[in-house]
Formats: structure tokens, C-alpha cells, sequence
């Protein structure tokens, strides 16, 4: 099969596309024919070995542990494992894997769920890792409350698309931060109001949020709790700035370690992988109430330019890879 390949981390553009062995399915195994696969920050993360932190998670401490990268994935199961009963061959899938840039992938049958039928193979790929943050920063880490005022920053991003929709399904008043480029698709996405940083400090604004989540990064604590009320929540789900040891790490950390001296409730995100949470996902696709949004989908030998166009920060929503 073809799949995109480094045996080393090293930077995007060092991506190999390849003919290598199909994997072979376990017990427990899905094998998914694979139609699309989403694109993240993680992936960037995963190839390049940064922040050295990374690598101490058991991703490989000299080389990546897995040749091919990509975890999003959404595609057509191929084969199944013997103890495998929730799907069959030719069942419409999404979820996670190790290694979606390829022809086929395989994980354990709870890394799946039904494929929504009124999304495409390219929305399905989309939502994984960026719903599961979304959606686990807002119940998990902050609990979100109907009526509560939510301040989502990174509106128009992978993460921060799927947290406004979220913020308001859960019966909140969602306002979004974002550029100017990407105003009006975050209005288009249900958010309440809409603040572009880049003519305004939503910290010098007279509102007071009860939760911020922040995926945009780059702001200070001290900037981020300005703007949040005294007994609200901040979570912080990442950062792309920093040195290559922490790169962002460092400042979700200190706001863990500040938080218990603090009226504030500050709170770092680490999203997992989760059954129940991707089933939620689903449901709430498939009934309408939650839309991924796809800017623009690369072929599989594209992958270094998928990873380019998101890292410079172009991207409305998500980017996905087609194959």
C-alpha cells in the first residue's frame, strides 16, 4: 500500500510517500480502507519530535515509534479481527489510528464509530482530535453550564470551531475571538458575538467570562485572567510558541500549579481518545446540532503542504487529507 513515511524525526517537508506492507489485523483489529484523514497540530508535533517533552510520552525517544504519522482517520472497514462484533466489511467508519496517512489503517474496534451519513468521508475525518479537546475542555476541565458566558480564543481553528458549536449546544453565550478572515464563519457557526483580535483586546472589554477556553495560545496567563471573572474557569488546551523543550507545555503547567493559590480555577488540557465521547460526537453530527468544518482537503503525496498550510495559521476550520 502507499503511505507517507520518515524514519526519523525531521521537519514535514522530509515526508516520503512509500510503498510499504499493509498492516496486519489483530484479534481486536479494525482494518479501515482509509478515504480521508484529518490534520492537526499534533501531527506537526509528531513528526518533527517537538517539543523534546514529547518524545519522554512514549513516542520515541531517538525515533518515532510509528514510520507513518496520522491519527485522524475515516474510511470503509476492510477486515475485522475474530473477536471484533460491532462492525463488519463495508461499514462506514471514523475515529483514531496510528499511522492514517496511508492506503489502510488499523486500530482496536473502540477506536471507531459509525460514520455519520450525512457528513462526508473529508467532515468525518475532520473531527477526532479537535472535537474530543473541544468537547473535553468544556465538560471535563470546566463543566460548562447553560447561561454561563464562554470566551472561545482560536474561534476560527480546527479546536475552536467545534468548542463554539459546542459552548452552545450546552446552552451557553458563546463569544468568539479570531482574525479578521475568519469573523464570518465563526458568526456562521452559531457564536453570539465575535471579537477580532486584531482591532480589539477582548481584556480591555468591560465583560467577565465564567470559562475561557483558549486555543489560540500565545497570550499570557496574567493577560487570559483579565478578562476571566474571579471565580471563573481558564482552560488551556495549547500553544504553539515556545522553546523547543516545552513549546507551550510550560505555560498550561503554570497554570496548573497556579491554580490552587488562585480564586480562579486554571486548568491545562491533556484530550484522550474516547468511546463514549466519539459515539457523542457522532450523535450530535448526525442530528445536526454539531457541523465540522473543512477549508480545503490535500492528497496523500500533499501531506507536507497540509502541514505547512496549517502551521502558517491560513486554516478556516480544518484541513484534511483525501486519499
Amino acid at each position: 500500500m502507499k503511505a507517507v513515511v520518515r524514519e526519523t524525526y525531521r521537519s514535514p517537508d522530509g515526508l516520503e510517500l512509500k510503498e510499504i506492507d499493509k498492516p496486519v489485523v489483530g484479534d481486536d483489529d479494525v482494518l479501515v480502507r482509509v478515504h480521508a484523514a484529518g490534520v492537526d497540530q499534533g501531527v506537526w508535533h509528531l513528526v518533527t519530535g517537538l517539543p523534546y517533552l514529547l518524545r519522554g510520552m512514549g513516542f520515541g525517544l531517538r525515533r518515532p515509534k510509528n514510520r507513518v504519522p496520522g491519527l485522524d482517520v475515516a474510511g470503509r472497514v476492510e477486515a475485522v479481527g475474530r473477536n471484533v462484533i460491532r462492525f463488519q466489511p463495508g461499514d462506514e467508519v471514523f475515529g483514531t489510528c496510528s499511522g492514517s496517512y496511508a492506503e489502510y489503517a488499523c486500530a482496536r474496534q473502540d477506536k471507531f464509530a459509525p460514520k455519520p451519513a450525512n457528513v462526508t468521508f473529508a467532515q468525518a475525518a475532520a473531527v477526532p482530535s479537535s472535537a474530543f479537546a473541544a468537547l473535553q475542555g468544556l465538560r471535563r476541565s470546566a463543566q460548562v453550564q447553560a447561561g454561563q458566558k464562554v470566551l472561545v480564543i482560536g474561534a476560527g481553528g480546527g479546536v475552536g470551531t467545534f468548542a463554539v458549536q459546542l459552548a452552545k449546544e450546552f446552552g451557553a453565550h458563546v463569544t468568539g475571538v479570531c482574525s479578521t478572515k475568519k469573523t464570518d464563519l465563526v458568526r456562521s457557526i452559531g457564536a453570539d458575538e465575535v471579537i477580532d483580535y486584531t482591532r480589539e483586546d477582548f481584556a480591555d472589554g468591560p465583560s467577565r467570562y465564567d470559562l475561557i477556553l483558549d486555543a489560540g495560545g500565545g497570550r499570557s496567563l496574567s493577560h487570559l485572567r483579565r478578562a476571566l471573572g474571579p471565580r471563573g474557569t481558564l482552560v488551556v488546551v495549547g500553544s504553539e510558541e515556545g522553546g523547543r523543550w516545552a513549546q507551550g507545555v510550560d505555560r498550561a503547567l503554570r497554570a496548573a500549579l497556579l491554580s490552587p493559590f488562585v480564586s480562579q480555577k486554571l486548568r491545562m488540557l491533556v484530550s484522550t481518545e474516547n468511546e463514549g465521547d466519539l459515539q457523542l460526537l457522532g450523535e450530535l453530527i448526525e442530528a445536526g446540532k454539531l457541523t465540522p468544518i473543512v477549508d480545503r482537503t490535500y492528497s496523500l503525496s500533499e501531506v507536507p503542504k497540509a502541514i505547512e498550510y496549517l502551521r502558517a495559521g491560513h486554516a478556516r476550520g480544518k484541513v484534511v487529507i483525501t486519499v
